[in-house]
């Protein structure tokens, strides 16, 4: 007998302002699928990443390195890693179009092939494309980055 076949279809909008000038996101909401909002960046959150290294570079540094750290009342790596594994394993059989962030991409690449945390800064996710993950008996499969036009 076949198993259910889970199809998560991640679409990275096109860059918009804050993206380009590297601002911090305010955790874009995913509707219909609340664990694959944008990653919580506290109190660095409309600041750029250029405004937030000036202040301190540490903090930045330390966040860009250590999966488990936060930035000021927000959301670690590991914490996103988390929570977008929780959300995609919860996920009923069927196709689910998702409209994310380009971290929660990240995120669910890194669950999916049980990367180890480190990776999620390695991973870059072009804008305006979909990344597909396929899942079946725990295990996922990944097609990355097809044009949305394709």
């Amino acid at each position: 007998m076949k198993s259910a076949v889970v199809r998560v279809q991640f679409v990275t909008p096109p860059f918009g302002a804050a993206s380009r000038q590297i601002r911090f996101g305010h955790g874009a909401p995913c509707p219909g699928h609340e664990g694959l909002s944008g990653p919580d960046t506290g109190a660095w959150a409309g600041r750029t990443l250029d405004e937030v290294s000036a202040e301190d570079p540490a903090a930045v540094q330390r966040w860009l390195t250590d999966p488990g750290y936060a930035p000021p009342g927000g959301e670690s790596v590991s914490a996103l890693l988390a929570r977008v594994g929780t959300a995609l394993d919860g996920l009923a059989p069927g196709t689910h179009r998702a409209v994310v962030e380009q971290a929660v991409v990240r995120a669910g690449v890194v669950h999916a092939l049980e990367l180890p945390a480190a990776a999620f800064w390695r991973l870059d996710v072009r804008p305006d494309t979909m990344t597909t993950l396929t899942g079946r008996l725990g295990r996922w499969n990944l097609q990355l980055g097809r044009p949305l036009d394709a």
